[in-house]
């Protein structure tokens, strides 16, 4: 199954959505002063530019180009010191041990092999650092429209669609981790998503999301993008909180690994 392309659209605006969850990540990680911050899937910056605004010395990495300009340029605005390059999670471009803090909001859930991105980020985490992630929890109206949407690429494109891999669990995070020494937590959190209507929202998704943009290049030549539309619109109907409006609240998990102390 092709890659997809996180270049296409305008993730900008999804990337204000998700801020309050950056915030969540920066605040429950702790970032300080001269320490390393490596934000993995930094996107167009927002928990970077966070934890560089606390004086830590960061690098973004995100495998979409011209994210990562955008992120280059809202700093260069801020007067912030972060760096910014184009790597992925499973490649990570620093030395062992180097980060005091491994930070991923809502990035390396997207790895395509998790098992290689937590090694990575293992390998770069130092001795006391800590590893803080956050992770859609399924079954909300979020990853449910998310799931729909891959199943009905997946299916096109004769792809397995298989599931991803569960890092909201903190039992699944620690497999991963756990053999390399650390202990996993996880706290449950929420994100709010609204607009006009149930029909307003799909349309600003359609517009602006990666994912998307690369689901309609792929559905709409055979002819399949109308009944994933019915599908999800029929989802965002049902989840909707709001009569008179649209809102959705998802929860998501906080994820936070640390080294286990040596006896």
């Amino acid at each position: 199954m092709p890659v997809a392309s996180w270049d296409a659209g305008s993730y900008e605006r999804i990337a204000e959505q998700l801020l309050p969850a950056a915030f969540d990540a920066v605040a429950a990680a702790g970032p300080e002063p001269g320490e390393m911050v490596l934000d993995i899937g930094c996107g167009t910056g927002n928990a970077a530019l966070l934890a560089s605004q606390r004086g830590a010395e960061v690098l973004g990495i995100d495998p979409a180009p011209r994210l990562i300009e955008v992120a280059r340029r809202q700093a260069a605005e801020r007067g912030l010191d972060a760096l910014f390059e184009v790597a992925d999670a499973e490649h990570l471009p620093v030395p062992d041990g180097s980060a005091h803090l491994v930070l991923s909001v809502f990035g390396v859930i997207f790895a395509p092999d998790a098992s290689a991105a937590a090694a990575e980020m293992a390998r770069a985490c130092a001795p006391e650092g800590r590893i803080v992630l956050t992770a859609w929890i399924p079954d909300e109206v979020i990853s449910k429209i998310a799931r729909a949407r891959a199943r009905a690429v997946a299916g096109a494109l004769g792809a397995s669609g298989a599931a991803p891999y569960p890092w909201h669990e903190p039992a699944a995070v620690e497999m991963l981790l756990g053999p390399r020494g650390f202990k996993v937590e996880a706290r449950e959190k929420h994100l709010e998503f609204m607009a006009s209507s149930p029909q307003a929202f799909l349309e600003e998704e359609l517009r602006d999301h990666p994912l998307w943009i690369n689901a309609r290049e792929v559905l709409d030549p055979r002819g399949e993008m109308g009944a994933l539309l019915t599908e999800v619109l029929e989802i965002l109907e049902a989840g909707n909180e709001n009569a008179h409006a649209f809102r959705v609240t998802s929860r998501y998990a906080l994820v936070i690994a640390r080294r286990e102390e040596l006896p």
